[in-house]
């Protein structure tokens, strides 16, 4: 339903996109995740045809934004960053005007605002201004009027951006039902529990180019081993806890210092058996520990380690795609 093949996009000498492949299946949803500025707003903008790539091809429900773009708008529904509602109507005019400018005549725009507000709830304000809501129900609304006309293919391009975690939960419950009615969704973030939870495979871009893909178990398991930790209870026993940790899991392997927390880390190839070890010597050396744990690698650990650096870090693509442009 979604296909990206090798599109670029450049922007003077700013290449946002070099070569970038994509593809999701009907009824999945597909995680796109990079660091601010490695290419995920043009990529939006190309699928839903409001940029046109230098090179290569996009195609939407079988459609390629270049040589069909209106069938790709008609098979296609968009939720930005922020919620394109009309703070002046209700949100039940919002939905019904949106049903009106895909050709619906009134009853069915009516009929469809209705069951969606239902769908969403968001019937008990539906006589209501969406400039009085709250930031969970205008993304929900907004989501809403994204499949006013049953699209096939769904983008939404960080959809909890700003919002509490009532909202996210609620957002996360709208998505998971889109997907079981058949849509397709590409969904954009940078919160990586959200991927972890809603997509069925992931995309890792930076620099324009996919460097990474598969689903959220694979790519943990590509992140590296399991890591051990633990807090001590006083700071001058942190560089003894070090040297027991380091021992135990191997010359090759340096253990992190946390001063200020009190604590030390270290990758453990052989997992709870490391932490068996370490907890007996640290008890054999008389070093109380407050805190123990052995962590399993996290899409955080993935994303670190395919680009160096954590998902806020550097400047948003809109910043600078927009300069470039």
């Amino acid at each position: 339903m979604i296909r990206v093949e090798n599109v670029s996009k450049s922007f003077g000498s700013f290449k946002a996109l070099d070569g970038l492949t994509l593809k999701a299946g009907e009824g999945t949803v597909l995680g796109l995740l990079g660091p601010n500025g490695s290419g995920k707003t043009t990529t939006v903008k190309i699928l839903t045809t409001l940029l046109a790539p230098d090179s290569g091809d996009a195609r939407v429900a079988g459609h390629s934004v270049l040589a069909a773009p209106d069938l790709v708008r008609r098979n296609l529904g968009l939720s930005g960053q922020y919620a394109a509602v009309d703070e002046k109507l209700t949100a039940f005019e919002n939905l019904h005007m949106v049903g009106r400018l895909y050709g619906m005549n009134r009853r069915t725009a009516s009929a469809r605002a209705s069951e969606l507000l239902e769908n969403f709830r968001l019937t008990d304000v539906a006589t209501k201004r969406s400039g009085t809501f709250s930031g969970g129900m205008r993304r929900r609304l907004d989501l809403a009027g994204a499949i006013v006309a049953r699209p096939k293919v769904v983008v939404l391009d960080e959809p909890t951006t700003g919002l509490d975690p009532r909202g996210r939960l609620d957002t996360w419950d709208v998505v998971s039902r889109l997907v079981a009615d058949g849509t397709t969704v590409l969904l954009t973030t940078q919160y990586l529990e959200e991927a972890d939870r809603l997509a069925d495979n992931i995309a890792v871009i930076n620099h324009g180019r996919v460097i990474a893909e598969g689903t959220a178990a694979e790519l943990k398991q590509n992140a590296g081993t399991e890591r051990i930790g633990v807090v001590m209870r006083h700071a001058a026993d942190l560089p003894a806890a070090a040297a027991v940790l380091h021992a135990a899991a191997g010359p090759d392997v340096r253990p992190e210092l946390d001063p200020q927390n009190l604590g030390v880390s270290i990758a453990a190839p052989q997992g709870h058996r490391t932490l068996v070890r370490i907890l007996t010597e640290l008890d054999a050396q008389a070093l109380p520990v407050e805190e123990a744990s052995l962590r399993r690698p996290t899409l955080d650990d993935v994303f670190l380690r395919l680009t160096g650096h954590a998902t806020a870090d550097s400047v948003t693509d809109a910043e600078t795609e927009g300069v470039a442009a």
